[in-house]
């Protein structure tokens, strides 16, 4: 039996004796019994809220906000014909729903069908950028799946890719992340911007810039024709927008990236893979473009929904005051810690774990920091790089399922 195993084994008995019912939601029976879909989904209890959302339709078809719903739901787990149909149909209920355009954009962006979305745009700096892109968007070329070793694991696990058939571009892993890269690597390659847009970074406003890349290559695997952004940084920075089209692993324990293309094939092999290590599939989930969640719990509060953005490089563990005093985490406001523009203190939970995958005293910060206004649902934490660190990670966008050993 390995290390992770042992871990996994020990951490499942610790949780069954922990775990609060429901997604560790408080009143938990009583909303068992509710048929209040828009309680059921604001707690990540997407298939019963889902549902009763179904239900309402059979009511009242042209319920607005429940067609809206039944759409995102379809979107977080990519049924794109379900989420294109009635998120479609919520536009057309509701034209000023600016939340579900933005979903139906985003059903058509992660299709890579980029023209289809550049109506619904407007004037957005994107829209630009798509019907520049002439060819097919993320066109791959290469192996059914290539391995490419990390440089080093820290601060944040690093690669080296090619860029328009460059020398290679030192790349920082980031699930939180899309395309992203430093000023100098754009015009190292000579990139024109098309368009541009002003975001806060860091809890820094900042100018990025958007253009197309023609190429990209990571091992033996080359994508084409990609929308990118550039801004002034040191880094570049690579994230979902690449991974979810792939089956894509971030293994940690031996340090590398691999890449899977979405076949049957490939999605046993992990499979396989996963159940020899004792892993088991747990949801996965994708909102707002390129944020991943999962199930998971924080000092055996839960299982609840937990974003895994991979991309802070000395936590383990992100939340917010509420919800860690709700999961009994102590919180340390003697130690003030800068975060994204604001201030929060320094928590250590005993635990926090993914299917029995046990992290003991992870650093973490609690901070009024929160995807809510984004994503519509809340998140328990979000956990990290210090908490992953040595662990093997897969995203398998082909069936939305996650495994963890």
């Amino acid at each position: 039996m390995d290390r992770r195993t042992l871990l996994r084994r020990t951490g499942l008995a610790a949780a069954a004796g922990a775990a609060v019912p429901l997604l560790g939601v408080p009143g938990g029976s009583a909303l068992a019994a509710s048929s209040d879909p828009d309680a059921l989904f604001k707690t990540g209890r997407f298939a019963e809220a889902d549902r009763d959302y179904a239900a309402l339709l059979r009511t009242d078809p042209d319920d607005a906000h429940a067609v809206a719903r039944r759409g995102y739901i379809a979107l977080l787990s990519n049924e794109f014909t379900t989420a294109e149909r009635f998120l479609t149909r919520a536009v057309e209920l509701t034209p000023d729903d600016t939340f579900s355009r933005r979903q139906l954009v985003d059903c058509y962006v992660r299709q890579d069908q980029l023209a289809r979305a550049v109506p619904l745009l407007g004037d957005s700096p994107d829209a630009a950028v798509y019907a520049a892109i002439t060819g097919r968007p993320f066109e791959t070329h290469g192996a059914q799946a290539t391995s490419v070793p990390f440089i080093d694991v820290d601060p944040l696990p690093h690669i080296d890719a090619s860029l328009n058939g460059a020398a290679p571009s030192r790349f920082y892993l980031d699930t939180g992340g899309t395309l992203n890269l430093s000023t100098d690597t754009a015009q190292q390659l000579g990139l024109r911007a098309l368009a541009t847009s002003q975001a806060f970074l860091g809890g820094q406003l900042v100018t990025t810039y958007l253009g197309v890349l023609n190429s990209l290559r990571l091992g033996d695997i080359e994508l084409r024709n990609l929308p990118v952004h550039w801004h002034d940084s040191d880094r570049n920075v690579m994230g979902t927008s690449i991974f979810y089209h792939f089956v894509t692993t971030m293994d940690y324990a031996n340090k590398s990236l691999v890449l899977r293309r979405k076949t049957r094939e490939q999605v046993r092999q992990v499979r396989s893979a996963a159940a020899r290590h004792g892993a088991r599939p747990q949801p996965l989930w994708l909102a707002d473009g390129h944020f991943p969640f999962t199930l998971g719990t924080l000092n055996g509060y839960g299982p609840a929904v937990v974003e895994l953005d991979t991309g802070v490089p000395s936590l383990g563990v992100t939340t917010t005051a509420e919800m860690a005093t709700r999961a009994g985490v102590a919180i340390d406001y003697s130690k003030p810690i800068p975060f994204i523009g604001t201030t929060g203190y320094a928590i250590t939970p005993p635990t926090v774990s993914i299917d029995g995958v046990v992290g003991r005293q992870v650093p973490g910060v609690a901070a009024p920091v929160t995807l809510y206004d984004r994503v519509q649902f809340d998140t328990l934490a979000n956990f990290s790089h210090q908490y992953l660190r040595t662990s093997t990670l897969t995203f398998d966008y082909a069936d939305m399922n996650l495994y963890l050993w």
